[in-house]
């Protein structure tokens, strides 16, 4: 899809969508507790979708309506009496999350997605595999994984994504046995580790993370022979895709962002923050901002940057590896809007520059983030979006909602 977009400024009330990192979360716990649970406040980007359709390839009955799932859990321990195939189609949340889940059962799970997806890292889970004796195989488009955890101490790096993370606390509860997971420092992401914490507390697992004193390590204790139950869930606000609409006010838009709530666990409510920093100037190579704990924020962060006279950013290393090299690409399109930008092995440089109107389309690189951010920064200059079809991924109505805000722009496929 191309979207046009003319200089224009937003105004009005925006209302925060839902988090899509919650609703994997709140979606999985009640796919794996006995009885219906009932999640409300969902949005169904591509992403959510993903997730559905593999709980529903395990078994789960999951029933939409309006905004609203019904969703009657299954014993995923227990043989389906088949090979299932689970569609994870772009996800590395899906894909993550959903790989120690599938061996819980003993049986073939097949996990296919798009061949980014499958490029992304899966290095934990392969050790995991070896080590156990189970059966981990890669193929194109497609991984096959089949045999039962067992019960273990599982030592983590803490610098790899709190994905992995997140897809052990998942499973390791159903087991018999009891399991720890010792995270290795330095931990990244943590946030995120806390709101799978809470998605499992709000369905009867509970989960304690602690720091050892003597080793520096984080220690993740009562997984094991936990029951998940069924519960009745609202959705909170996303703070991630809220960035982008706060961030139209440092390019000259007057946009009021609401339903967003304060005592929220999201990593990416940093960004109000962040935002001061950067347009403060208090951010450069003594006083850079770091990304480990808030990857997702990269792309808006450097188009703040560019909208603010440059920034320094740290803790990158990850941008490589999500749905485009976030850090590349952001190079290469801000470079068509005359912003020079340094990336290094683990850190970004946006340097100081005059905006102007791209003379060639901007690229979305397939990247749902890449998308958002710079149709911010073309609402100052101007200019085309090819690929904007990417916002589908997280927030399909992205064009919509800024229409409505009153940004000139006309879309149409390519």
């Amino acid at each position: 899809m191309r979207v046009e977009i003319r200089p224009s400024r937003a105004q009005g009330v925006f209302h925060a969508p839902p988090s899509k990192s919650m609703a994997h979360r709140l979606l999985i716990c009640a796919g794996l507790a006995q009885g219906e649970s009932v999640i409300r406040n969902l949005a169904f980007s591509e992403d959510v979708k993903a997730t559905i359709a593999c709980l529903r390839a395990l078994g789960t009955e999951v029933r939409l309506d309006g905004d609203t799932a019904y969703v009657t859990g299954t014993d995923v321990t227990q043989p389906l009496g088949a090979a299932a195939l689970l569609p994870c189609r772009e996800c590395g949340s899906t894909l993550r999350f959903f790989i120690p889940i599938c061996l819980l059962s003993g049986e073939e799970r097949v996990l296919t997605g798009s061949d980014r997806l499958m490029a992304r890292p899966l290095d934990v889970y392969e050790e995991i595999a070896r080590r156990q004796g189970l059966r981990f195989e890669k193929a194109a488009g497609q991984i096959t994984v089949q045999g039962r955890l067992r019960g273990a101490e599982y030592r983590v790096p803490g610098d790899i994504s709190s994905q992995f993370i997140s897809g052990l606390l998942f499973a390791l509860p159903l087991l018999t046995e009891h399991s720890v997971i010792r995270l290795t420092p330095t931990v990244e992401s943590l946030p995120y580790i806390h709101m799978t914490i809470a998605a499992l507390k709000r369905f009867g697992v509970t989960v304690s993370l602690n720091r050892e004193a003597a080793s520096g390590d984080f220690i993740l204790d009562g997984l094991g022979d936990s029951r998940y139950l069924p519960a009745d869930v609202t959705v909170e606000g996303d703070y991630s895709n809220a960035a982008f609409f706060e961030a139209l006010n440092i390019a000259g838009s007057r946009v009021s962002v609401e339903g967003l709530e304060e005592a929220s666990l999201q990593g990416d409510k940093v960004y109000k923050i962040l935002f001061e920093k950067i347009k403060s100037r208090d951010n450069d190579a003594q006083n850079p901002i770091d990304l480990s704990d808030c990857p997702d924020l990269g792309p808006i962060l450097f188009a703040v940057a560019a909208l603010c006279g440059g920034g320094f950013f740290t803790g990158t290393r990850r941008l490589r590896i999500k749905e485009s090299d976030r850090a590349a690409a952001m190079r290469q399109e801000l470079g068509k809007l005359g912003i020079r930008v340094e990336v290094g092995e683990n850190d970004v440089v946006v340097h100081p520059g005059a905006l102007r109107a791209p003379v060639v389309p901007v690229c979305g690189h397939n990247d749902h983030r890449i998308v958002m951010a710079m149709a911010v920064l073309l609402t100052v200059t101007g200019g085309v979006i090819e690929g904007a079809e990417a916002v589908g991924k997280s927030f399909p109505d992205y064009f919509d909602k800024l229409k409505d805000l009153g940004v000139n722009l006309t879309d149409g496929m390519d």
